[in-house]
């Protein structure tokens, strides 16, 4: 009877898991700030106290000191005490928090369109910058030679430095020359390395927008081949196809919203003859159940410590989770059921756990009922005590589900 989920029922399961790990840690971050900064300031505070003080005022500082200790304990101790107390309160509402939403899942909110992401080589978009121009260097300039000084030999010097000059500016046009002469080959080469880095440049630009433009063909071919698989359950739904009908309530509970901590799930199996829904779902075991009432600080110990419940106060909590999610589960197939396609729901409820007598793995069921449409829809699920309600269905109900005291496979009408 198990089945896998479908595609868009884990589709949806996976998302609601994805909501519930982020608002966790969002809570466990958001309080985790807040105790820092409460810890922060008391310590600002005890060290401006601290620098104030004199040797008189210590004693008295440190007693105040033990006192804000103490009562920081004892306030985590009523912080984890609130916690325990919101889990129990989530555990004793399942049956009420699902009353409160619509359960029918509008299956064209599951189309997507195909989401691409940004180009991820944008750098190659645009073109290099061209070399810088190699400017002529200007002429060299003929410098007139200085004017011989004193009185003898002025011709003399005259020639020498008139030499000089020459000299001076033969140097300078060759070196000139040179550098002329070697620029034509140096543009060349600069354009030569441009050219080829933009070649470069736009190869890897080619190739990577030939990789974007395949990988958002494959989003957009999956996106096509989800919505086509969408149309084609919707089009089953219309002509209540076992499979689609079997695909939308796997979506359906899917959808249902259950504590991140409490893990429930559901397989389903539909018979068209009698446009019966066979269901069967799992819960977790007796130990999701605290043991614990409340929290006390021990000021001898240092310690918080539970307080633990009593044994019975734990077994009805385990019973009423038991029942909350077998009437739950089926309210959520007929709520979601729009078109009446399913008439009736044969529901097993039980735990998977390992054998105390073998170590092996086994299957306690805890409740089995069948239902009629007409019949259920007649209940006010926001009154009603849940045992008595299954009772009432003609169920067959563990009398310790927390005992792991499995039910007898006799006894369950079948949906009138």
């Amino acid at each position: 009877m198990a089945r896998r989920r479908g595609f868009f029922a884990e589709m949806q399961h996976q998302a609601k898991l994805s909501e519930q790990r982020q608002r966790a840690a969002q809570r466990q971050h958001d309080q985790a700030v807040r105790q820092a900064a409460a810890a922060q300031r008391a310590a600002e505070r005890a060290q401006l106290a601290a620098e104030r003080a004199s040797e008189q005022d210590r004693k008295r500082l440190e007693r105040e000191a033990a006192q804000a200790y103490v009562a920081a304990r004892v306030a985590e101790a009523e912080d984890m005490t609130a916690d325990l107390h919101a889990r129990l309160a989530e555990l004793d509402g399942l049956l009420a928090a699902t009353l409160a939403v619509d359960d029918f899942v509008d299956l064209e909110s599951l189309r997507v369109i195909a989401q691409h992401p940004p180009f991820h080589r944008p750098e190659l978009q645009y073109p290099l910058p061209p070399p810088a121009p190699l400017a002529q260097p200007p002429l060299p300039v003929k410098r007139e030679p200085e004017a011989a000084k004193g009185l003898f030999g002025r011709k003399q010097k005259q020639e020498q430095a008139a030499a000089a000059a020459e000299a001076q500016y033969a140097a300078d046009y060759w070196a000139w020359k040179a550098i002329s002469d070697a620029l034509p080959a140096q543009r060349a080469a600069a354009q030569a390395q441009y050219e080829e880095a933009e070649r470069k440049r736009q190869a890897e630009l080619a190739a990577a927008v030939e990789r974007y433009k395949q990988e958002s063909a494959e989003r957009e071919r999956e996106a096509a081949e989800q919505n086509e698989a969408l149309d084609q359950l919707i089009a089953g739904l219309a002509y209540g196809t076992v499979d689609a009908v079997q695909e939308y309530i796997s979506v359906v509970l899917a959808n249902s919203v259950y504590p991140e901590w409490l893990t429930v799930s559901h397989s389903a199996d539909f018979e068209p003859s009698d446009a019966e829904l066979k269901l069967r779902v799992i819960v977790p075991g007796p130990e999701i159940v605290p043991g614990a009432k409340h929290y006390k600080y021990v000021k001898a110990s240092d310690e918080i410590a539970p307080v633990a419940a009593t044994q019975k106060e734990t077994k009805d909590r385990y019973a009423l989770l038991v029942n909350n999610i077998a009437l739950r589960s089926i309210h959520e197939v007929f709520e979601a059921d729009r078109r009446s396609l399913i008439q009736s729901i044969s529901l097993e409820l039980g735990t998977e756990t390992i054998s105390p007598a073998t170590g092996q793995p086994i299957y306690v069921p805890f409740v089995a009922v069948a239902a009629s449409r007409e019949e259920f829809e007649k209940l006010d699920l926001s009154a009603v005590v849940p045992l008595a309600t299954l009772e009432h269905l003609g169920a067959a109900v563990s009398k310790n589900p927390h005992g792991l005291t499995p039910i007898t496979a006799g006894g369950v009408r079948r949906a009138r």
